[in-house]
């Protein structure tokens, strides 16, 4: 893959990009990025991905100096340039260097097109493991840079031969790291409804089952599931089927868990066709 990026405001080499050493992304962890991926050139559900974007900045009281339009003419340019036929697009904007080190100030944006592999087919066809975390994120409907608790745990998640993590607190569930969860239980879909990022591909699942409940889900619920199921852009719908120790429903894939899987790829066809 060829290696250009978009820094600050125009497209160049991507190892000529730079951050300033003082800015609040480096030193306090506070800035936003999003990610989404191309299929066949095209980057799939764009407009939801910029939206949410734009809402983050805003929210975050990051000055975006790019309108919808423009990051999406950035973006198709740096697709073509790139060559990036299936792949990653990430997009950061900084919290700048503000005069006192520690308040939002004029940040820098920066669009990145990467490789992106999904875990193994394995993993879709048997599930993975996740062990569960007693924590809730901040200000969780923002996709913010900080991910300093996850990172930290990740070592431990992997000694156990787990894929990631679950978040509960005070014995109700939110979402894993990086992504949203799902449970089926007596063939009635849930998912959590506080303390999440609305992720774009947990829209897209909401379309596929317009009958899913979205409400509080306590852990033990969770545990008690008949089938589980994560979704974010890197991982689609990819099957739970062991939280910690305890196996969720007879241990193997879902046959809901699998028809929405097999949806969801009709629905990427579609998109891209």
């Amino acid at each position: 893959m060829k290696s250009f990026c978009f820094a600050k405001n125009e497209i160049i080499d991507s190892n000529l990009a730079q951050i300033h050493p003082m800015d609040i992304t480096l030193i306090r962890g506070y800035g936003i990025f999003d990610f989404f991926r191309t299929s066949n050139y095209i980057p799939l559900f764009l407009s939801d991905y910029l939206d949410r974007f734009i809402r983050s900045a805003e929210k975050t009281h990051l000055k975006l100096k790019y309108t919808k339009t423009e990051l999406r003419e950035i973006i198709l340019d740096l697709i073509q340039k790139n060559d990036l036929q299936n792949g990653g697009v990430r997009m950061l904007l900084t919290g700048g260097v503000s005069a006192n080190h520690f308040s939002p100030a004029d940040g820098d944006l920066f669009i990145f097109c990467e490789e992106l592999l999904f875990p193994e087919k394995e993993k879709y066809e048997k599930g993975v493991k996740l062990l569960s975390a007693e924590h809730v994120r901040m200000i969780a409907d923002i996709k913010t840079t900080n991910y300093a608790f996850p990172v930290w745990l990740s070592p431990s998640w992997k000694e156990n031969g787990a894929e990631d993590v679950i978040y509960h607190f005070n014995g109700v569930v939110s979402e894993s790291s990086r992504s949203n969860i799902f449970m089926v239980k007596n063939g009635s879909i849930s998912t959590p409804n506080n303390h999440i990022l609305h992720g774009i591909t947990r829209k897209r699942v909401l379309e596929l089952a317009p009958e899913c409940n979205i409400r509080s889900i306590t852990f033990e619920e969770l545990l008690d599931a008949d089938e589980l199921f994560i979704t974010s852009t890197t991982k689609k719908i990819l099957p739970i089927t062991v939280i910690d120790k305890q196996k969720i429903g007879d241990g193997k894939v879902g046959e809901i868990t699998k028809k929405l899987m097999a949806d969801f790829v009709d629905m990427e066809v579609k998109h891209t066709s």
